[in-house]
């Protein structure tokens, strides 16, 4: 979820990001190559891939289970650093090189959609595996009520704390969403753990960076959960008294007093804070519980909301997808790719090692975490309740230019800048993007 977003010119008009002047299609350039239900003869395929660490060795077990499978179709992987992955996706579309199967992080679908670099699904995948999908999955992946994306697994953003800390300051322990702590409860904990001599008591990892996918990602509740949001979602044509809104600047500025009062740790490099008690709570995703905080706290771990802001707790969703590309010269042989990566057993594998609620509801049946009596409970329920919990995305090709801007006004903001003005400069931004692409209005 932390893809870093930069301005493309019109020379990579094929997946110009947030490029001033480009037009977009979603005709006949994004439907050109469809599934005909058929392999033509033997494919090599290509597919980037974004990963690092044990989600690649997992991605590159399946990959491998899936050419010595059958002899029709095999897959090779190119691997894409993250830190620089869509400049390697907008070169490549300059030169005509994109790969087969692209991946991509779920938000930034709606922009290389309105591009005419992906094709739809449904002609691709089998209505099975369609329906079988978590409905959050489908939003996502969904743009101009086409299907151009589907992800292994979905998300979401929760609280970690260790009870005893919380006893220490006589904190109460929320029992679900609608119980989450208000704003104004969660900074008066702070407060408390800090005197405790909890120095830094509250870490936000903000080590994850601005110029990737978390400032938007882990922070956009907070405002949409306050009354505001990153774009008006009418018609998508502005974010002017939405995203620098009353609602929103007092959100943010409860979020800025945080660092003012010195109870964020921002010198982590990784979650040694929480794992030594050092931040006794933690503003992370699900990814967090299998990779390391359970095993580190144990029984003392709690698994809470975010905090209400003043219209209920919210949460994020999404997550990385993969889409066929328009190059592809025989999409059925990228989506049989498809089909068996979002097999049950293949999902319940990338499970294993991510910790992300899988992308069906088969499979996610089969999990323990997540189901209805699960210490990970809270992602499911606020899955079940999008949008009114989890809060996808703006569905815009405008997104790259969304999160851009917001992860700048959240980095100034946490620098101690003036919150409005931050806002407002997002804004401006925003709707500038908006004005340049004519309203990201599809083109026949």
């Amino acid at each position: 979820m932390r893809t870093p977003i930069v301005a493309a010119a019109c020379a990579a008009l094929a997946l110009a990001m947030t490029a001033t002047g480009c037009s977009g299609s979603t005709g006949a350039a994004a439907d050109g190559a469809t599934c005909d239900g058929k392999i033509d003869g033997k494919s090599t395929i290509t597919s980037f891939y974004h990963g690092g660490g044990d989600e690649k060795k997992t991605f590159l077990s399946l990959v491998k289970q899936f050419n010595a499978g059958q002899d029709q179709v095999t897959v090779k992987v190119q691997s894409v650093p993250e830190g620089t992955y869509n400049d390697s996706v907008q070169a490549a579309a300059a030169s005509g090189k994109l790969p087969e199967v692209l991946d991509f992080d779920g938000p930034n679908l709606y922009n290389y959609a309105w591009n005419g670099n992906l094709i739809p699904l449904e002609e691709c995948l089998s209505v099975k595996t369609q329906d079988d999908l978590l409905p959050s999955i489908v939003e996502q992946g969904t743009y101009d009520e086409k299907l151009y994306g589907v992800g292994a697994f979905d998300s979401g953003l929760v609280l970690y704390a260790y009870k005893s800390a919380l006893k220490e300051v006589g904190a109460r322990v929320p029992t679900g969403i609608d119980d989450a702590w208000s704003a104004e409860e969660f900074t008066d904990i702070l407060g408390k753990l800090k005197k405790k001599g909890y120095d830094r008591p509250l870490d936000l990892h903000m080590w994850y960076g601005r110029q990737g996918e978390w400032f938007s990602y882990g922070f956009a509740p907070i405002i949409q959960s306050g009354g505001g949001d990153l774009i008006d979602r009418d018609k998508y044509q502005s974010a002017k008294g939405v995203l620098d809104s009353d609602k929103s600047v007092k959100a943010m500025t409860t979020f800025q007093s945080w660092f003012t009062d010195k109870y964020v740790d921002t010198e982590a490099q990784d979650d040694t804070p929480f794992l030594k008690k050092k931040s006794p709570i933690a503003w992370n995703g699900m990814w967090a519980y299998k990779n390391g905080y359970k095993k580190a706290a144990g029984d003392d771990l709690a698994v809470l909301p975010l905090p209400d802001f003043g219209t209920g707790s919210k949460n994020g969703m999404g997550s990385w997808q993969f889409g066929i590309t328009r190059t592809a010269k025989d999409p059925d042989a990228a989506a049989a790719f498809l089909e068996f990566l979002l097999k049950k057993q293949n999902l319940m594998t990338t499970y294993e090692t991510v910790g992300a609620p899988p992308a069906t509801k088969t499979a996610l049946a089969e999990t323990e975490i997540y189901a209805a009596d699960g210490p990970m409970n809270l992602i499911t329920d606020g899955l079940n309740q999008a949008p009114n919990v989890a809060v996808p995305r703006p569905q815009t090709p405008a997104y790259p230019a969304i999160t851009q801007a917001f992860a700048q006004a959240v980095d100034d903001i946490s620098q101690g800048k003036d919150v409005k003005k931050a806002l407002q400069a997002a804004v401006g931004k925003i709707d500038q993007d908006i004005q340049d692409n004519a309203g990201y209005a599809a083109q026949e």
